[in-house]
């Protein structure tokens, strides 16, 4: 049973929101009364309804003593109890803590691991992969920096993807993907294990992270690379460091002032990411465990072509249809993750 006198806390909130904006407020502050309006409008919508079950059951059972309503009491009695667990457990999922990041926009990041240019070529499936999806939920991308290698793998890229709930969707992602095939260069038929790593960074504003310019040393130099697509012979490449934690961010479209803005960019987003996952290890010890802990040192999943087989060890889920997971069809994937990962929250709330 969920606490009335917390229920009601929420409700007193939302009333307060709601008289706050309709009495009328200034910029900033009804821009923050409506982002919380809105974040609680779907709690206050299942509380109501959870609320409504409840009072039909004690209605129903007044009625149990009326001779004239007791047999429609009767009716209404069952079907009343039957849905009220469906009802506590939909409200127990809204009252979740909400990552604040997961309506953001996301930095992608894909680099080779283990395996050399098949790790690469594998790296560029799932920059493909990815992008298909986001395509499918109607997602906008940008990739923003791309370095090829000659047989036209992916030596490093970075993808920023704006659309609705993409950090909530695409932050499952981040870790090591390891893949089993037969590499085009093998002439022997052997299978060959190569690995990639993903990382996804919730986008970061400028209210989310403060960067002192003081911190930061930035050098122009001439882009250069194999193949890469904004490769030029203009001293416009910008590589930004941030001195206190020695990140090192690298730009090369042919302006160099949006190089900077690129740069800046995505120096925010991991050091966003940085401070996120400082506090996401002083909350749980055991953090690298949990689904979406954004460890990019832990192998999360492998496809295996032979056996045309994806398998996610963090749930044990194993489907047999990898042609189409590669083509971006990763709704299953991400949906059960996302259930597991509502799972372990919501046992985290009952102790």
């Amino acid at each position: 049973m969920i606490p009335a006198d917390r229920l009601e806390q929420i409700n007193q909130r939302f009333q307060f929101l709601e008289a706050s904006m309709a009495a009328g407020a200034d910029g900033a502050d009804i821009a923050a009364l409506a982002k919380e309006y809105s974040d609680l409008k779907p709690v206050v919508d299942q509380i109501i309804a959870y609320r409504q079950i409840l009072t039909g059951i004690d209605d129903a059972e007044a009625m149990l003593d009326d001779p004239d309503m007791a047999e429609l009491a009767r009716e209404e009695l069952p079907q009343l109890r039957d849905a009220l667990p469906d009802a506590e457990a939909a409200l127990q999922l809204a009252l979740l803590p909400k990552d604040a990041a997961d309506a953001k926009p996301a930095m992608l990041e894909i680099r080779p691991g283990t395996g050399g240019d098949e790790a690469a070529l594998f790296a560029g499936d799932l920059l493909r992969m990815y992008l298909r999806y986001a395509e499918a939920r109607g997602w906008k991308y940008d990739i923003i920096e791309e370095q090829l290698t000659e047989l036209g793998g992916v030596k490093e890229v970075v993808v920023h993807i704006k659309g609705e709930n993409v950090f909530a969707r695409m932050k499952y992602e981040s870790g090591v993907h390891r893949v089993q095939r037969v590499p085009s260069t093998e002439s022997q038929g052997r299978v060959h294990t190569s690995a990639a790593t993903v990382a996804v960074l919730p986008e970061a504003e400028d209210v989310d992270i403060q960067i002192d310019a003081n911190d930061l040393r930035i050098d122009t130099m001439r882009a250069s690379g194999s193949g890469g697509q904004h490769v030029n012979t203009t001293d416009s490449a910008v590589r930004i460091t941030h001195l206190p934690t020695g990140l090192m961010v690298t730009s090369s479209e042919k302006s160099q002032h949006r190089n900077r803005e690129i740069a800046m960019q995505v120096l925010r987003a991991r050091l966003y990411d940085m401070e996120r996952s400082r506090i996401d290890d002083a909350r749980s010890a055991d953090r690298a465990s949990q689904v979406g802990s954004g460890d990019r040192s832990e192998r999360i999943r492998t496809y295996n072509f032979p056996q045309g087989r994806m398998t996610d060890h963090r749930i044990n889920l194993t489907l047999y249809k990898l042609d189409a997971v590669m083509t971006g069809d990763l709704d299953e994937i991400v949906d059960a993750l996302t259930a597991d990962d509502q799972a372990r929250k919501l046992a985290e709330m009952g102790t």
